[in-house]
């Protein structure tokens, strides 16, 4: 019996490979990553320089290399693709479906996107990209591939056989038939176990199904994304305006849609406003972060200045510095939360959701039992632990509970605002919510002092 061979990513072949291609042992190269998933050559070549990740790439069969281009990072793509001549591009393209040959050619600046375009030997494939270029990439004309396979529903079961047969090459993956009226509008689906089943005179008409899901080319690709997930859907049909067929969307250029969203959320959510990864150059992981960083050292400088106009009293009762930590940390832990829920709900929104006030009277009633709760806590501890009067532990229970209030309601009023008028709400729930409810922690922290400690 024959083993199948595995593929193993290891230090000790990177470096083998390093020496290989050194050498230009192409014998190596191709029989190491012969029969290899694209995605672990894509995770090797990644580590790699420009120049060696080329080598390997004009090593290997044209149509694997296509493969690997499209799973590559995006620098580490953006520098291979930089340093390939057009007619070299030109033919991976030629062995990539449109929708993955439009994101390697919207990375280049126009003069060099035509270039490749013009060498195409596939002069279809490039009326597809050329189309699919005018849509924005986001969007589901941008997501959407061209390569489909449709009938016509006065077709017979053989013709339409026939057609499956000739665009096999072009078409990967195979979910169903779509079917077209002779305006070429979309009228339903049919599935292959149907046509299979099917005797072979039968009219497609007689056979497909017209409760069939479709996106527009318009719709935002985070609509589609929704529409898939919640009605579980391996590709969704696009048609036009005029309800024309034009291309269809799979799952796996979803999912690479959901990983670059929830990549950039998370940046925003943690402070970094650019689209980062950790093996870029200092300068760039460096320019990320400051704005957000800075924004939170002037929150400090505030704070300590405003910390400043009550040094008085906190000659008075120094114990009152004892827990500025524990009032800010609170305050920003119940912020993130709140805005995290928030702008959960946001992303995933429902016909059904409760009203703005519904949900201010809900938050509002969770944040009343939590902050009784953690006030309670803290009052007990203050007193039984650290030695002080009831009188000080009131001070900091009271402030404790009335931040949680409004941290509570700063972290579900700010993303709301902000998705009110067209800004990507994660970025509330980074250091924004964090300064801005040190800030309010520490101005109600002083004065329920002021107020209950006559300072």
């Amino acid at each position: 019996m024959e083993t199948v061979k595995i593929f193993e990513l290891s230090k000790e072949y990177l470096e083998h490979l390093r020496e290989s291609i050194a050498e230009e042992n192409v014998s190596f190269i191709r029989e190491s990553m012969e029969g290899a998933k694209k995605a672990d050559i894509a995770a090797i070549l990644d580590e790699l320089n420009m120049e060696e990740a080329l080598f390997v790439l004009r090593t290997l069969d044209p149509g694997y290399s296509a493969d690997i281009l499209i799973e590559l990072d995006e620098d580490p793509q953006y520098k291979v693709i930089k340093a390939m001549e057009p007619s070299e591009l030109a033919t991976l393209i030629d062995h990539m479906e449109s929708d993955d040959a439009v994101d390697i050619l919207n990375q280049l600046v126009v003069k060099d996107r035509e270039a490749v375009i013009s060498q195409l030997e596939q002069k279809e494939k490039s009326l597809h990209i050329i189309e699919l270029l005018r849509y924005d990439e986001d969007s589901a004309g941008g997501l959407m591939a061209k390569e489909f396979i449709k009938a016509n529903l006065n077709w017979t079961v053989v013709q339409t056989i026939e057609e499956i047969r000739r665009q096999a090459e072009n078409v990967d993956k195979i979910y169903s038939i779509y079917v077209v009226d002779n305006k070429e509008k979309l009228i339903g689906r049919v599935a292959l176990k149907k046509i299979i089943l099917a005797s072979s005179e039968t009219r497609i008409g007689d056979l497909y199904e017209d409760n069939i899901i479709s996106v527009p080319t318009y719709m935002e690709g985070e609509e589609v994304a929704e529409i898939m997930r919640k009605y579980d859907l391996e590709a969704v049909p696009v048609v036009n305006v005029k309800n024309k067929l034009v291309g269809r969307i799979t799952v796996d250029d979803i999912l690479d849609l959901i990983r670059e969203q929830a990549e950039e959320d998370i940046q925003a959510m943690t402070g970094i406003t650019d689209d980062v990864e950790e093996s870029d150059s200092v300068y760039r992981l460096s320019r990320a972060r400051l704005p957000w960083l800075l924004i939170g050292i002037v929150g400090g400088l505030m704070g300590a200045g405003f910390i400043g106009f009550f040094e008085e009293g906190l000659s008075a009762v120094t114990a009152l510095a004892f827990f500025i930590p524990l009032i800010t940390a609170t305050g920003g832990n119940v912020g993130i939360q709140s805005s995290t829920l928030v702008v959960q709900s946001l992303a995933n929104k429902s016909v059904f959701e409760d009203s703005l006030l519904k949900r201010f009277i809900k938050v509002l009633l969770v944040a009343v039992l939590n902050g009784l709760v953690l006030a309670a806590f803290v009052l007990a501890t203050v007193v039984f632990m650290y030695g002080q009067d009831i009188q000080f532990a009131f001070v900091v229970a009271i402030a404790l509970f009335s931040v949680v209030l409004l941290a509570s309601f700063m972290g579900t009023l700010t993303p709301i605002v902000l998705d009110k008028i067209g800004i990507n709400p994660a970025v509330a729930s980074g250091p924004f919510i964090t300064t801005a409810n040190d800030l309010l922690g520490l101005a109600v922290y002083f004065t329920v002092a002021t107020l209950l400690l006559n300072l």
